[in-house]
């Protein structure tokens, strides 16, 4: 059997936060403090000792409740924050959509943030131009290119903003919670064109509330709680263990 290419290694990543500086205390009242010797700094760990491995042509499903620290290692993974402690290994172009309208501008054109944001993936004019019209109509746009982005609808913005995701063919594809945005059938279409960017051997993150969509799609599963790791592997059983979680903290 052919070994897995690993394009993701994560080991024993963590995050830390530092709360009560004079960011949020005031300048003033933080020298004060420290004058007096009262001041008091807490850490936050947002993700704490998290490790695993995607390899070329897999799909890891991230999996928790709200203050998991899942987008924060999404962020990681992306370069957007440093570790704290721990290494990470990233082979590969990334393209990736952690918020709705990230990396767009409200005041410019469907057209334009398209060939903007192709920009900042680090692809060409030429390729762009391309890829233009295969984008639009992915994501029914065709009617709207001249449109101000500001203007779109959420499901628009949602639409357009995975279309250029996945059709710039990255090698290293990150969502977060980007397939729940817009009707059914676009998000029919989303899964089948991540099962085709699976195939060709591109290595996806996706955050996800819908365990029905991790079960679908996920090849591996990464379970995260209060910045803890909890499980990482097999796509079904740690599902099924996750769903009993759920079920457990709504009878409390």
């Amino acid at each position: 059997m052919e070994k897995v290419q690993n394009k993701i290694i994560a080991n024993d990543i963590s995050v830390r936060y530092i709360l009560g500086d004079f960011k949020e205390t005031g300048l003033k009242d933080f020298v004060v403090q420290k004058l007096k010797g009262t001041y008091k700094k807490n850490e936050f760990w947002a993700v704490k000792n998290v490790s695993f491995k995607v390899g070329k042509g897999e799909l890891l499903g991230i999996i928790g409740t709200n203050g998991a620290g899942k987008s924060t290692l999404l962020k990681v993974i992306s370069g957007i924050m440093i570790p704290t402690e721990g290494t990470l290994s990233v082979q590969g172009s990334i393209a990736s959509l952690l918020e709705l309208g990230s990396g767009f501008d409200g005041e410019l054109t469907v057209r334009e943030n398209t060939f903007l944001r192709g920009a900042m993936l680090g692809y060409t004019r030429e390729f762009m131009n391309d890829t233009y019209r295969k984008i639009l109509e992915f994501a029914e746009l065709e009617e709207f290119e001249n449109h101000l982005f500001k203007n779109l609808s959420s499901g628009m913005k949602s639409r357009l903003a995975f279309s250029i995701a996945c059709l710039v063919s990255p090698e290293i594809l990150i969502l977060d919670e980007v397939l729940s945005v817009g009707d059914g059938a676009f998000r029919q279409k989303s899964e089948d064109k991540m099962m085709e960017i699976i195939k060709g051997g591109a290595t996806t993150l996706l955050v996800s509330h819908s365990l029905a969509q991790i079960r679908r799609l996920s090849t591996k599963v990464l379970w995260l709680d209060h910045g803890k790791q909890v499980a990482f592997g097999d796509t079904q059983s740690i599902c099924r263990e996750y769903d009993e979680f759920l079920k457990s903290k709504k009878k409390k």
